[in-house]
């Protein structure tokens, strides 16, 4: 499957209506992102049950701010709607791979109740 674009009109549905979803913050004059394109192109061509999508921060600005994404390429990884990994940084291959094994293999469950006592909210613990 070839990477999605977002943009404030379907950001939202993406995210709440895939099982799981990676995000790639990105931009065009950044140099790192250009270098982690082709290997987030290629997962999602190996894991076509995942949905890889592409947020440019230039033109998507209110996004880009409130996701508090502060440097690029950041990866944002969710799963069910949760945000469950973010990472700023251009990732090798092997490392991407980890996370999407991470990600599939995340007792959803576990994961709930972690924010019911914690209030209902996620956390971002980078």
């Amino acid at each position: 499957m070839a990477t999605v674009e977002l943009t404030e009109d379907n950001f939202e549905v993406t995210i709440n209506q895939n099982d799981i979803v990676l995000v790639d913050f990105w931009a065009d004059w950044c140099a790192p992102c250009h270098q982690f394109a082709p290997v987030f192109e290629k997962s999602s061509q190996d894991n076509p049950d995942i949905v890889h999508a592409k947020l440019d921060t230039e033109s998507e600005q209110r996004i880009t701010a409130a996701a508090q994404i502060t440097a690029i390429p950041t990866l944002l990884a969710f799963r069910q709607g949760l945000l469950v990994f973010s990472q700023a940084g251009a990732l090798p291959p092997t490392a991407l791979a980890e996370v999407v094994e991470n990600v599939r293999g995340l007792d959803m469950d576990e994961v709930g109740k972690g924010l019911d006592s914690d209030g209902g909210s996620a956390k971002d613990d980078r």
